[in-house]
C-alpha cells in the first residue's frame, strides 16, 4: 500500500476525469458532485459494498448533521481547525446537507441537541439516497478494488493501481477514512499513502469513544438509555466536570453522546489518578423537587410494595438493576411505611449513582479518531493538497478534531462537496 515516484504508466487500463478512491459518506459525496458537473468519475471502494461505516453510524439511524445554522457556532465545535474551515462551509454547510438530502426525498428530523436523523430512522436509507445520486451522474463504480500503490512524477498523481489494472485521472480525490471501526474497511491505509507522498500524518488516537466502567450492575443495563442524563467525573475524589446530554448504558460500560463528548478529558484525568463518576438521572431537579415529584408517586400508591413503585420513579428500564443499589430498604415494603431516610437514599442514589472508569475503549469503538494531514498543508477552498496540484484530500484523512453529534458526518459532506467541486 505504497506510493510510487513512477512516471505516466504505460498500458492504462481506464482513464477517467476524476478517480475518488473512497466510498464512504465524504467519497461518495465527492463522487456524486464531481458528476453533476459533467465528469467522467470512477469510485473505486475495497469493501463489497458503499457505505459500510455510514451504515452503522448513530447506532444504524445516522446521525446525518448537527442542525446549528449559526455558523460561527458551528465551526467552534472544530476547535483549532475552525480558522481554516470558514472558505469551506460558506460553499457546503448544514442548509446544503439538508438541501441535498431533502431534495432527494429523503426527509431529516431534528431531535435532542440539534442532532439531525433521516425521518425514516434508518442508516441504510442515507446510503440508497447516495447511491442515486452515483447513478444520476452515471458514476462507474468498482467495489471490491482495494488500491495497492499510488504513483506520482514529484509534481503530480498519475495513477493508482489495484489488482484489476491501473486507473488515471485528471484528478484523484483521497477519501479513505482514518481509523475507527477498523471492521468496516478503516484501517488507515490513506495515511500510509499520504505518508510516502511527503505529506505530514498526524498518528491517530480515539478522540471520541466509549468508557469502560468496573461495576456490574451498569453492564447488566445494557442496551439502556437516558435521554437526558448529567454525568460528574471525579479524579482522586475530587471533581473534576460534567457533562450534560444522553447516556447509554452498554456491556462494557457507558456510552451515547454525552460520554463520547467526554473522553477526551477522561483520558487526561486517568493519566493522574482514579477517575469515578455519578450519574445523575434527573438533572433537570434538584433534591428537593425530585423529592416532591417521588412523594405525589407515593401518594397516590401508597399501598403497593415498594419494588413496584420504583418502576413508576427510576428512569425507564433500570428499576430492577438500580433496586439491587438500594440494600438498607426492605423490598417488600408497602410506600405507606418507607421512611424519610429510606425516601433521601432513593434520591441520593438517582442523583449520583456511583461509577469507576476503567479505561477509554481503543480505535475500534471510536466514533472518530482524530489523526491525518495538517490543514496547514490543505488549500481548505478546494480540497487540494498544497504538494501535489491534482490531489484532493477529504473526510477523516485531515486532522480535524470535533465532538459527536452530527459534526463528523457533516466534515465529510462539506469536504466531499467541496473535492467534487473542484476537482
Amino acid at each position: 500500500m505504497a506510493a510510487g515516484n513512477n512516471n505516466k504508466p504505460q498500458n492504462i487500463d481506464n482513464h477517467f476525469d476524476v478517480v475518488v478512491v473512497g466510498g464512504g459518506a465524504s467519497g461518495m459525496m465527492a463522487a456524486a458532485q464531481a458528476s453533476l458537473r459533467g465528469k467522467r468519475v470512477l469510485l473505486l471502494e475495497k469493501n463489497k459494498r458503499l457505505g459500510e461505516k455510514l451504515k452503522i453510524s448513530g447506532g444504524g439511524r445516522c446521525n446525518i448533521t448537527n442542525a446549528e445554522h449559526d455558523q460561527r457556532k458551528l465551526l467552534s465545535k472544530y476547535g483549532k481547525a475552525e480558522q481554516f474551515l470558514y472558505s469551506t462551509f460558506a460553499q457546503f454547510g448544514v442548509a446544503g446537507t439538508f438541501s441535498f438530502f431533502e431534495e432527494r426525498e429523503l426527509p431529516l428530523v431534528v431531535e435532542a441537541s440539534k442532532r439531525a436523523f433521516p425521518k425514516t430512522q434508518k442508516a441504510s436509507d442515507v446510503v440508497r439516497t447516495l447511491e442515486a445520486a452515483l447513478a444520476i451522474g452515471k458514476v462507474t463504480i468498482k467495489t471490491l478494488t482495494p488500491i495497492t500503490k499510488i504513483l506520482c512524477d514529484g509534481k503530480e498523481i498519475t495513477g493508482v493501481v489495484s489488482k484489476s489494472g491501473t486507473y488515471t485521472a485528471d484528478s484523484y480525490i483521497l477519501a479513505t477514512g482514518g481509523m475507527s471501526h477498523p471492521e468496516t474497511g478503516s484501517t488507515g491505509d490513506g495515511f500510509g499513502w499520504l505518508r510516502s507522498l511527503g505529506h505530514t500524518v498526524i498518528a491517530p488516537s480515539p478522540e471520541i469513544v466509549p468508557l469502560s466502567t468496573k461495576e456490574s450492575w451498569s453492564h447488566a443495563l445494557k442496551g439502556i438509555s437516558i435521554p437526558e442524563a448529567k454525568v460528574t467525573f471525579y479524579m482522586n475524589n475530587k471533581r473534576a466536570f460534567a457533562r450534560k446530554g444522553p447516556l447509554l448504558f452498554t456491556h462494557f460500560g457507558i456510552s451515547g453522546p454525552l460520554v463520547l463528548n467526554a473522553s477526551g478529558a477522561v483520558a487526561d484525568l486517568l493519566q493522574e489518578g482514579e477517575v469515578t463518576a455519578r450519574i445523575d438521572c434527573f438533572p433537570q431537579m434538584d433534591e428537593r423537587e425530585l423529592e416532591t415529584h417521588i412523594l405525589k408517586i407515593f401518594d397516590a400508591e401508597k399501598n403497593k410494595l415498594f419494588k413496584n413503585v420504583f418502576r413508576k420513579i427510576a428512569p425507564t428500564g433500570t428499576h430492577t438493576v438500580l433496586l439491587r443499589l438500594l440494600p438498607q430498604i426492605d423490598l417488600q415494603k408497602k410506600v405507606h411505611s418507607i421512611t424519610k431516610e429510606e425516601r433521601k437514599l432513593v434520591i441520593q442514589l438517582l442523583k449520583g449513582l456511583p461509577l469507576t472508569i476503567d479505561a477509554l475503549l481503543g480505535l475500534d469503538k471510536a466514533v472518530v479518531a482524530d489523526g491525518g494531514v495538517p490543514l496547514e498543508e490543505m488549500d481548505m477552498k478546494t480540497m487540494r493538497s498544497k504538494r501535489f496540484k491534482n490531489l484532493l484530500i477529504t473526510g477523516d484523512l485531515l486532522h480535524i478534531r470535533r465532538p459527536s453529534g452530527g459534526y463528523s458526518l457533516q466534515l465529510c459532506w462539506t469536504t466531499g462537496f467541496v473535492a467534487g467541486t473542484h476537482a
